[in-house]
């Protein structure tokens, strides 16, 4: 489709294209970016500031520690860690030596965490000692050489950084015990950096940057192949899409964004990280989101500009008695990504901030935006928006073949530098999602309107999106086949008023003996939060198609 529909619907200065080539690599976009805002505050981190040239300094030392670690060019290294300074460092330290970032989710599982570690073959991790425990418990059983350790307060000074150590290991107890013999400590890794020096590699357009796991339709966690100009496309891309509104920020400020989403989503990756780093914008990072009153407690402090979130935060902070403690009233941007956005919550965060929330669409294999609504909307459209940039968007019936006639749902298929190069050693998988002429297939069902606006009707796989986390119902199925006492299980989505969707199980029990309980301590061991399942029942038989295949509709149907 040569025509783009949608380009009338562009606020005026937003270009049709971006120029993609402006970078070589992502770290060319760093280096620019510590070289112009050495003495800007890059990140904000429970009081504590730190300036792009400290962040520069940081990643050089861990870069060059890392290389001399004897890692070579493409290696993957980990990063398991939530919202804390040390991240930053440790990817653009990865990215410098040379190698790949492989984002995990610091709350799986060891289960989870070793199947991530040996399909992407990491020889090192950096991980924070509060999830160290999970990693000893899987590490023999993966190719991972080097742990970098690194703790809450490493980054905060001296005493500041060891009160809040002894805080987190002993008032809240957040660090398990564990034994990793031959793990370094961060600050311990930086001084050894500091004193090696870095060979700067050459990294291409086409090198890998970082391995982004996703479900998979079968249920296994596959990587998705993000190269270094995917990643940059996408960050010009959300700079060019934001700019009318940025634009409003008064000079004397330095453009402020609240990182409350995880920094291994790649929503927060791209779209708070590596866009502050082009932009040279402040980073507030908020290491647990969950903590409402603690969030709201932190923004107060701030005064701040954009706020890219997933529907339940937007909920949970809008109905917080505390709400009115925050000066809203410079938010110029608020994006709503990840998860549907529900109308109730758009329009009440619309009164509360006088911001509306401009809802985008994206997915890992995409870096991850593909279309989003116009940040100049002053309302919301209950839509995914247009697509953004240098994107092409189409819908694809059962045969493959374009969707014609308006209003008719197809499967949304994208195309765009951002699109993923495949996925990591999977080109079965690779090649089932994606065309001949170079279109992605997301497995999202949706129509598009006659300006070009997507909205998104129902989804091709099973998957259950639990507040923006993919849960993918065979995964489930399989770790719950396994609990004594279970006969056989299906689990499905089911709305959520507060995380859109929920996992419900159903189970046919072997044992009568089998309680609720039993299943939940199982899931808990097995199963990261968001995977475990909200609602359990037990039946005596699921109901199947005469080949015996589960038909899970009819499960969702019945509440």
């Amino acid at each position: 489709m040569t025509d783009r529909p949608w380009l009338a619907a562009y606020p005026q200065g937003v270009p049709a294209d971006i120029d993609t080539a402006q970078y070589p690599s992502l770290v060319a976009l760093m280096d620019e970016a510590f070289r112009r805002h050495a003495g800007r505050v890059a990140y904000s981190f429970m009081g504590k500031e730190v300036t792009f040239a400290q962040t520069d300094a940081l990643s050089r030392s861990m870069a060059a520690f890392l290389q001399g670690l004897g890692l070579v060019k493409g290696d993957r290294v980990a990063i398991m860690m939530p919202n804390v300074p040390q991240y930053p460092v440790a990817v653009a330290a990865i990215l410098r030596a040379g190698f790949v970032v492989v984002n995990v989710n610091p709350l799986y599982t060891p289960r989870e965490l070793e199947h991530q570690l040996k399909d992407s073959g990491a020889k090192a991790i950096v991980i924070i000692e509060n999830f160290a425990h999970t990693l000893q418990q899987c590490i023999a059983n993966t190719a991972v050489k080097h742990v970098v350790l690194c703790t809450m307060g490493d980054q905060l000074g001296m005493l500041k950084g060891a009160l809040v150590n002894y805080v987190v290991r002993n008032v809240k107890k957040m660090v398990p015990a564990y034994s990793l013999p031959g793990a370094v400590r961060f600050n311990d890794a930086i001084a050894q950096g500091k004193r090696g020096t870095l060979k700067q590699p050459e990294i291409k357009p086409d090198d890998v940057a970082l391995l982004q796991y996703t479900g998979g339709t079968t249920g296994v966690s596959k990587g998705a192949v993000l190269l270094h100009r995917n990643v940059i496309a996408n960050v010009l891309q959300s700079e060019a899409w934001n700019a009318p509104a940025m634009k409003q920020v008064p000079a004397n400020e330095q453009p402020t964004s609240i990182c409350a989403l995880p920094l291994y989503h790649i929503f927060a990756f791209t779209v708070n990280m590596m866009l502050s780093m082009r932009t040279g914008g402040k980073t507030i990072l908020i290491p647990n989101p969950r903590d409402l009153p603690a969030v709201l407690k932190e923004l107060s402090k701030h005064t701040f500009h954009s706020f890219p979130a997933v529907n339940t935060l937007f909920n949970g902070l809008a109905n917080h008695p505390d709400f009115h403690t925050v000066n809203w009233k410079n938010l110029k941007v608020s994006v709503g990504g990840g998860m549907a956005v529900q109308g109730a919550v758009a329009k009440l965060w619309l009164e509360k901030t006088g911001c509306p929330v401009c809802e985008g669409y994206g997915l890992s294999e995409t870096s991850p935006s593909a279309s989003c609504n116009p940040v100049t909307a002053k309302e919301f459209t209950g839509t995914i928006g247009v697509p953004i940039p240098s994107t092409y968007m189409k819908l694809l019936d059962d045969e493959g073949r374009e969707v014609t006639t308006l209003g008719q749902p197809g499967e949304i298929a994208i195309k765009g530098p951002q699109v993923m190069a495949g996925y990591w050693q999977r080109p079965d998988e690779t090649a089932k999602v994606m065309t001949e002429d170079g279109y992605f297939k997301s497995g999202d069902i949706g129509t598009m309107d006659e300006h070009g606006f997507f909205k998104i009707v129902d989804r091709k796989k099973d998957m259950v999106l639990v507040s923006g986390f993919n849960v993918y119902p065979n995964e489930v199925e399989e770790v719950i086949a396994n609990c004594p006492g279970v006969l056989e299980c299906a689990a499905v989505g089911v709305p959520d008023e507060k995380t859109g969707e929920a996992v419900k199980l159903v189970i046919v029990k072997k044992s009568e003996d089998l309680t609720e309980a039993q299943v939940r301590e199982f899931c808990r061991t097995n199963l990261t939060g968001y995977k475990q399942p909200k609602v359990i029942e037990f039946r005596t038989e699921l109901p199947k198609t005469p080949v015996g295949k589960i038909l899970r509709r009819e499960l969702r149907d019945k509440k």
